[in-house]
């Protein structure tokens, strides 16, 4: 009897599914554009995103200029990010944004375009173009909406991404001295210095210099050798008047020790 039951209870669900995608390709061969509306809504609601966006790309010409094409144009770039699509939803967020400034929605659209943006931004050991463009947007909704609900998880977006930014910078002067290239190492600190003064890698950033200074120093020309060896110990004492407790003590004071006796040489 049972059996039976669940046996009935399967061909009902068949019979359901069945007539449901029976429904959906209806709608999609349909010249109809309200059926196309109501399914891709009706979709869209259950969570089917990517049917409902194969419907909406093909009514939103048709509802542009119209009452109903906002609503289109936020339910596709919604679905899109739900679906995962970042790429597709960052433009289409950005062209909701743009196309209806005035909309109850233009804010919420504008940040996520910029989140989208975010979650394309791939591990610091790759090409940061997708970051770069993420911080651009998130720096923008931060500008044009400074009392935004949204604007701590921006902040914080914002943050994460110039982290990952840092890093980049730092791994590429690390890569100059492991390939022997100190002076290109430590022009690359400098800069990063620079332009990341508050970063909170600075710390490694000063170690990574003190390195590749003492480094540089040891395979120069001999004639080169003091005054390089003087600009390490200038690195060095930097790194400590900053960090009195750096994690890289031990290694600093090596390095510290190996110019005092070097310069020793040469007194």
């Amino acid at each position: 009897m049972f059996k039976k039951i669940e046996f009935l209870g399967f061909i009902a669900v068949l019979v359901i599914f069945t007539s449901s995608c029976s429904d959906y390709q209806k709608a999609l061969k349909s010249e109809d554009v309200k059926i196309k509306y109501d399914m891709a809504e009706s979709l869209y609601n259950e969570g089917k995103y990517t049917k409902a966006n194969r419907l909406f790309e093909q009514i939103m010409p048709k509802y542009a200029g119209k009452p109903q094409g906002e609503r289109v144009v936020y339910m596709y770039a919604d679905a899109a990010y739900k679906d995962e699509d970042y790429y597709l939803a960052a433009y289409q967020f950005e062209r909701f944004a743009t196309s209806y400034p005035r909309s109850q929605k233009a804010q919420e659209a504008a940040f996520y375009s910029a989140k989208s943006s975010y979650m394309l931004s791939p591990k610091y050991s790759i090409d940061q173009t997708d970051t770069y463009e993420a911080l651009d947007k998130l720096q923008n909704f931060i500008n044009n909406y400074p009392d935004s609900e949204w604007l701590p998880e921006a902040n914080e977006m914002v943050q994460e991404l110039t982290l990952k930014i840092e890093r980049k910078e730092l791994e590429i002067a690390k890569n100059y001295s492991k390939t022997f290239h100190y002076k290109a190492s430590i022009k690359s600190i400098d800069n990063f210095l620079v332009d990341y003064p508050g970063s909170e890698l600075k710390e490694e950033a000063l170690y990574v210099r003190l390195n590749a200074s003492y480094e540089l120093a040891i395979n120069s020309y001999e004639y080169l050798v003091k005054d390089r060896l003087l600009q390490a110990q200038e690195a060095y004492q930097e790194l400590i008047e900053d960090y009195p407790n750096t994690q890289f003590s031990e290694e600093a004071t090596e390095i510290n020790e190996s110019i005092e006796k070097e310069l020793s040489k040469r007194s």
